[in-house]
């Protein structure tokens, strides 16, 4: 699921992808791999990639070209 998020980060606008299921090292692997793609700052949060700014499609993009099947955006 990809989905855009405000609260709790001063306003500023945040794309979440989370539900990936995927091994710690192997997110914090995707993250990195999806920010260089992007062209934006982000961390890895428990469970869930952080990405700054509306970056919902590109991030839809990027993940059915890596193979994720269903893509949901929120």
């Amino acid at each position: 699921m990809v989905r855009l998020e405000r609260k709790g980060r001063g306003g500023k606008e945040a794309t979440v992808v989370e539900k990936l299921a995927l091994a710690p090292a192997a997110l914090s692997a995707w993250a990195d791999e999806l920010k260089r793609a992007l062209g934006c700052g982000g961390a890895v949060e428990e469970d869930a990639i952080v990405l700054q700014g509306d970056q919902r499609e590109r991030a839809r993009r990027w993940l059915e070209a890596k193979g994720v099947r269903k893509v949901i955006l929120g």
